[in-house]
């Protein structure tokens, strides 16, 4: 099983924040494991923090992935089942740093004009923010 959060961060102009992973070099949202004796929405600050700099204030569940269609297999062959739940980052402040132990960029994109290559999970939790915040539904997936 892995834990962990995501954290969808948009700026006035609506623009959403994507890291360039120096794993893999795909642009994806701030991400990771929880850690032990955090709870799920101090990991999705600890990983915005951690990868952007910024400070993260008010966050807001809209999306659990839970599913067996989350069943993942890394770079490394290691298989796991997620947990992740997806975090709207209400309100936030700082400086972006856009190079860090786990990027090697960092910005701001409009939503129809995505980098690549960009990781499928920017697409999905997009359209799932999109239904939450039409809906006011968490999704559970």
């Amino acid at each position: 099983m892995f834990t962990g959060a995501r954290g969808v961060l948009r700026d006035d102009a609506g623009r959403v924040l994507l890291i360039e992973r120096s794993d893999n070099g795909h642009w994806a949202m701030p991400a990771g494991a929880m850690e032990l004796g955090e709870s799920i929405s101090e990991c999705a600050a600890r990983e915005v923090r951690e990868e952007t700099g910024l400070r993260a204030g008010k966050v807001t569940p809209f999306a659990l992935y839970t599913g067996a269609d989350y069943t993942v297999t890394n770079m490394y062959g290691d298989t796991y089942q997620l947990f992740v739940v997806a975090f709207r980052i209400d309100d936030w402040d700082g400086e972006l740093t856009r190079v860090t132990d786990e990027t090697t960029d960092a910005r701001f994109f409009a939503p129809d004009a995505l980098p690549t290559p960009v990781s499928p999970t920017v697409l999905e939790t997009l359209a799932d923010l999109a239904t939450f915040e039409s809906t006011g539904q968490l999704l559970l997936k």
